[in-house]
């Protein structure tokens, strides 16, 4: 079996930084990334539908160690898959990359201080092995080969074509039909504006709304430092503005959620001022309870306004052969309906996890600083937020790991292991209403009331916490070599 003294499974946003931050700051250690898909770039790699773009700025969503150099703020899938490419490229991480391998299982073993790692290879279907000292696990937490979609009443009387968004036919040609996208989170606002472009119309149906917010597409701050100042400065100067602006917005939400509600009817009023702003953008719930939704240069209102696309908030009461029949007895025409409904979530790529023998009930774990698990030595995973951009909390999350393991190092230990809080933990790990969180809380582990066991969410707090928080608190703990038995005499 092959060893690594760092396995980084998944090829996406964070495994590729996971790799970049190990190069630069644990120059000494050796390292493999194990990808199931054939490609980098991970969840970029794999949604191909139509518009499919950031949902958050590109100034915060890439690397802090390498400036965004492209014009969008809010970019499309191709450009995020080829920024993840050309960082890989340039740091020399790609030759790092075992694709097609898909890990099954990781078995730690305490009497020698690592990871058996086993795998599948999709393309030759051989079961392969690694061994490893530490094991990050960057593969997010979305189940890549399904999404989540609920059956219909009377769909099978559709004669029309049902899509997908995860499994995008590539020869899919909307041109001159009517399109029903049903859901209304980012992706179905996504779809909306790009289908209308070409489709007869496109209508978006929703049960429930959401709150959808219009930010320019190219960031103004950006495009005025990038005349005056290098990329070298000019990239953190935007980033740490969109970070304090979003955190600042969110807060406000939280806090005072009447009024931020307001503030959003009221710019929402603006984009659609023919529209029904209460019966379709006003949600039960208050603002952050779910994910907002972005759309830049306010495209879905555009398409809205112009009458190629519009909006129904309804029930299903059954689908017909023509189309959708809703509960207030309107109908539908559709020649193609999108199922916009959302994903699912598989904690750790769907691996099991074994320590010293036992099976590890991920559920009834107690998570450590939102990335590792306790009773659960040299592991870690990469989740991001769920309020701001995901890699702000993957760089976090892997400049941590390199401290750590350079920590290990200097004081002579093997191991690093978290140890659940005195009081327990049960508060859920995703503080979010959505339905895809709400779907599998049951399946992920738990948090504490209090630091180093609370997840905040909030990355002022987590620099401090991750970048100059004392590593041997009281959360943790490490352990040294095994002594080796004596022989009898």
């Amino acid at each position: 079996m092959e060893h690594v003294d760092v396995l980084i499974v998944g090829a996406g946003l964070s495994g590729i930084g996971a790799a970049c931050h190990l190069q630069e700051e644990c120059p000494d250690k050796s390292y493999a990334i194990l990808e199931s898909r054939g490609a980098v770039g991970g969840t970029w790699d794999l949604f191909r539908y139509p518009g499919v773009r950031s949902d958050s700025d590109m100034f915060t969503l890439g690397y802090a160690f390498r400036p965004w150099k492209d014009s969008k703020a809010i970019a499309d899938g191709p450009a995020i898959r080829r920024y993840i490419e050309e960082t890989a490229a340039e740091y020399g991480v790609t030759d790092r990359i075992r694709f097609h391998h898909r890990v099954q299982s990781a078995e730690w073993s305490s009497d020698e201080a690592r990871w058996t790692v086993t795998a599948a290879r999709s393309d030759t279907g051989e079961t392969v092995r690694f061994t490893c000292s530490w094991l990050s696990l960057c593969s997010g937490y979305y189940r890549y080969d399904e999404g989540f979609r609920p059956s219909f009443p009377g769909e099978e009387r559709f004669a029309g074509q049902f899509v997908h968004p995860q499994h995008w036919p590539e020869d899919l040609d909307v041109t001159g039909k009517k399109v029903v996208v049903i859901g209304s989170g980012a992706t179905a606002v996504t779809l909306v504006p790009t289908l209308a472009d070409r489709a007869e119309h496109v209508t978006m149906l929703q049960r429930t709304p959401s709150y959808i917010l219009s930010l320019p597409g190219r960031d103004p701050l950006a495009q005025a430092l990038r005349s005056r100042l290098p990329a070298r400065l000019a990239y953190p100067i935007v980033r740490w503005k969109n970070v304090l602006l979003s955190t600042a917005f969110f807060q406000f939400s939280r806090r005072w959620p009447t009024a931020a509600r307001k503030v959003i009817r009221r710019l929402t009023q603006k984009q659609l001022p023919n529209i029904d702003v209460d019966t379709h953008f006003n949600p039960p719930y208050d603002p952050w309870d779910q994910r907002l939704c972005l759309v830049p240069d306010g495209d879905l209102f555009r398409a809205l306004r112009r009458g190629t696309a519009s909006i129904a908030t309804d029930r299903i009461a059954t689908f017909t052969e023509k189309g959708i029949e809703l509960e207030s007895g309107a109908h539908l025409d559709a020649d193609v309906v999108i199922t916009a409904t959302g994903l699912n979530l598989l904690p750790m790529g769907g691996m099991s996890l074994t320590v010293d023998g036992k099976p590890v009930d991920v559920s009834g774990r107690v998570s450590y600083k939102g990335m590792m698990l306790s009773g659960v030595p040299n592991l870690a995973m990469v989740i991001g937020y769920t309020n701001a951009s995901w890699t702000l909390k993957a760089d976090l999350v892997n400049r941590y790991v390199c401290r750590l393991l350079r920590h290990l190092d200097e004081h002579g230990y093997v191991s690093a292991t978290p140890v659940a809080p005195p009081e327990g933990g049960d508060e859920p790990f995703l503080d979010l209403a959505s339905g895809y969180v709400q779907r599998s809380l049951g399946a992920l582990p738990k948090q504490g009331s209090r630091k180093p066991w609370k997840l905040h969410q909030n990355y002022l707090r987590d620099v401090a916490l991750m970048r100059r928080g004392p590593l041997d608190d009281e959360g943790m703990t490490f352990q040294r070599a095994a002594a080796p038995a004596r022989r009898a005499a």
